[in-house]
């Protein structure tokens, strides 16, 4: 290829590809290599000047029985709502790939709660848990429902189990449908034809071809579940007593609320890595089970 058409090719792609790539760099590489850079510093989010401090950030984190406290409710709860969220869309995808009437219409309802932006979802389910279940459990003499999830410390974390649960599983749902529709009908009807039952091709057929489907929504229900905020803010703020106080909220309230930014960003740090190594474990495993299957 002479030196010509090289630069001829080199144009038309910068003419592409040139605006998105400065846009990624110096809206994501860039504050994320700055973010970087303020872990070693003592910056407190306000002032004009900062010092470097070194590894002093990071070994607070390691000492910080908060912050491993919220982590460890964090990873709690995304281990629930991974599992439920995945087992629920997946539900709600087999049922609604069968000949049922006005299906059309249950994948939009079960679809619309995740067009809804998380604040005005943990406002709206704040007002069902401190005041229409309240209601139902004193009116119908239902003890679970007599006072309100969200002034317990033990219900208070599942209630945000729910929610997201409810969130997400219709999302997860049309990936799932997706899936199940690319599923050859003629191997189903091949297979029932051989006497196996609706059981048998779900457990035989169905869930193996599934496998690209289940890596995609693992991997986003996690990613999701990590850096949940705007939910933990409006439905709970991270009460009562701090029991609801995920990861993400307690790494804000470090940074911005107590003025420790580098403190708070070294702990952001931690986060990210910690997320990107379970998914990338998960993805791992995942891959490993798809081509076994």
């Amino acid at each position: 290829m002479s030196s010509q058409k090289f630069f001829d090719r080199l144009k038309v792609q910068l003419l592409f590809s040139g605006p998105t790539l400065f846009a990624f760099f110096t809206v994501v590489i860039l504050p994320f290599l700055y973010g970087i850079y303020l872990t070693f510093t003592n910056w407190d989010g306000v002032s004009t000047s900062h010092s470097f401090v070194g590894m002093k950030n990071y070994l607070a984190v390691l000492d910080d029985a908060a912050f491993w406290t919220s982590m460890y409710k964090t990873m709690k709860y995304v281990l629930l709502t991974v599992i439920l969220i995945n087992v629920v869309g997946f539900f709600l995808a087999y049922m609604l790939t069968t000949e049922i009437r006005a299906k059309n219409l249950f994948r939009a309802g079960f679809f619309t709660p995740n067009l809804i932006g998380g604040i005005i979802l943990g406002f709206l389910w704040q007002f069902i848990f401190s005041n229409v279940l309240v209601y139902i459990g004193e009116h119908f003499k239902i003890g679970i429902f007599s006072s309100s999830w969200l002034a317990d410390p033990d219900k208070a974390f599942w209630t945000l189990v729910i929610v997201t649960t409810w969130q997400y599983s219709g999302y997860m749902m049309v990936i799932y449908i997706a899936g199940l529709m690319n599923i050859p009908k003629e191997l189903l009807e091949a297979a029932s034809i051989d006497g196996a039952n609706a059981f048998v091709r779900l457990r035989k057929i169905i869930l193996p071809l599934m496998v690209p489907s289940f890596i995609v929504c693992v991997f986003l229900s996690l990613q999701r579940g990590f850096m949940v905020y705007d939910l933990n803010i409006a439905l709970t703020n991270g009460g009562p007593y701090k029991s609801t106080q995920l990861v993400s909220m307690y790494v804000y309230q470090k940074a911005f609320l107590s003025q420790k930014y580098g403190a708070g960003q070294a702990e952001a740090f931690v986060l990210f890595l910690i997320v990107a190594i379970v998914t990338l474990i998960q993805v791992y495993v995942s891959k490993k089970r798809e081509v076994e299957a």
